[in-house]
């Protein structure tokens, strides 16, 4: 792919640098640098701010919301917006369900849910994994059975990011059991958090957040036109979602963000010790992370231009997720390697260092890069574990 800028897409870039330099704001740009972590109404104050640019959607087809935009385009937009350090926007919502929706969707759905996506009114989570069925997702136990105009739904699914946090939950149900592949008779299926026997219990991971949760259906009530698509066909629209959250999960602009600030920290001298990035061994490691981040970067630009051309994501989502979450590991450990003794973790009174905030070379105080480090662990395991992706790119790919 030729990306060389034209003069259209200069002046695109320029456009978005501006934005991101005008618009992003000055309390939620010191909590990004900081590490702090955001509040839920941070994080939808900023999508709005996005909203009302029309830089919402921006895999979303215009006829939706969408921006429209050429793979280019996104790319770039991806690129200035980890580089302002820019909060996440959150993908449950706009990048997961938001196109099961407008693809199986009903037309009712449709107008019921896209436009409180778009405007971020509605705050959504995933609803997929169980206790049991995890990578072996076909597995799953959570049942919906049909009741007149209803779907009674008992079970539980686990590991639901920031579920404490929102209004409705996208899941996938077994809505019948007698099926000759376990992939058959399971549902795709949207739930309002607030409805009698749904409760959340929170997983406190091991760097002491609250992230993720188990949700709990307890005769829970669901009305019949909440199924999305045919029933039973939930298997073929979930892997859809999939593909594209594990295209959403290779971070490479943010990698390209972490790893320059990292080189730009270890290129430092403090306190007239000699640079970080003097020591050949570390160097080493650096260049050999940017590599394979640049490979990465190729790849990611292909399937966005397939996916302008209405193309879901295909196997290649998998071979980014694997790479993706892979360098986004080797980035945490060589900040951790880079913060030295300050990165013990749990130490409170390492966030006070004997050299200013702009000296440091983690991400914000040392501890931080140890915490980060890590909660990342389990970038390798969710949106379907790297061995199952390996699986995956066997079967579609190398066709073995």
């Amino acid at each position: 792919m030729n990306v060389n800028l034209t003069e259209d897409e200069i002046a695109f870039r320029d456009e978005v640098r501006k934005f991101f330099a005008e618009k992003y704001p000055a309390d939620l740009r010191i909590k990004q640098d900081q590490g702090i972590t955001l509040r839920r109404e941070d994080t939808i104050r900023w999508q709005k701010i996005l909203y009302e640019q029309g830089w919402f959607a921006v895999n979303w087809p215009e006829e939706y919301g969408g921006t429209g935009w050429t793979p280019i385009q996104k790319y770039l937009f991806a690129n200035e917006m980890a580089a302002a350090n820019a909060p996440v926007i959150v993908p449950f919502g706009v990048a997961m369900v938001g196109p099961v929706i407008y693809t199986f969707g009903s037309d009712e759905q449709k107008q019921r849910f896209l436009p409180d996506i778009l405007a971020s009114n509605v705050w959504w989570c995933q609803g997929y994994s169980e206790p049991g069925s995890g990578s072996d997702l076909a597995s799953l136990k959570t049942k919906a059975d049909r009741e007149g105009d209803h779907y009674v739904v008992n079970g539980t699914k686990t590991w639901t990011t920031l579920g404490h946090l929102a209004d409705w939950i996208f899941c996938l149900v077994r809505t019948t059991s007698d099926v000759a592949r376990r992939q058959e008779g399971i549902s795709f299926l949207l739930i309002e958090m607030s409805t009698p026997g749904v409760s959340v219990k929170p997983i406190i991971t091991i760097e002491g957040d609250h992230e993720v949760n188990e949700v709990h259906f307890d005769n829970v009530s669901v009305p019949v036109e909440n199924l999305v698509g045919e029933e039973g066909k939930g298997w073929t629209y979930g892997k859809v979602l999939l593909q594209h959250e594990r295209t959403n999960t290779a971070g490479v602009a943010r990698s390209k963000y972490r790893l320059d600030n990292l080189k730009e920290k270890a290129a430092q001298s403090i306190h007239d010790a000699a640079p970080l990035m003097s020591d050949r061994n570390f160097a080493r490691k650096v260049a050999a992370v940017e590599i394979e981040l640049k490979a990465l970067e190729y790849t990611d630009l292909r399937t966005l231009a397939a996916v302008a051309t209405g193309k879901a994501p295909g196997p290649e989502s998998s071979i980014l997720k694997i790479k993706g979450t892979e360098i986004q590991q080797s980035i945490d450990a060589l900040f951790v390697e880079a913060a030295g003794y300050y990165a013990l973790p749990y130490v409170p009174e390492q966030y006070v260092v004997d050299f200013p905030d702009e000296d440091r070379i983690g991400y914000g105080a040392e501890t931080k890069s140890s915490l980060r480090y890590f909660n990342n662990r389990k970038a390798t395991i969710y949106a379907g574990s790297n061995e199952i992706q390996k699986n995956i790119i066997a079967k579609h790919v190398l066709d073995l």
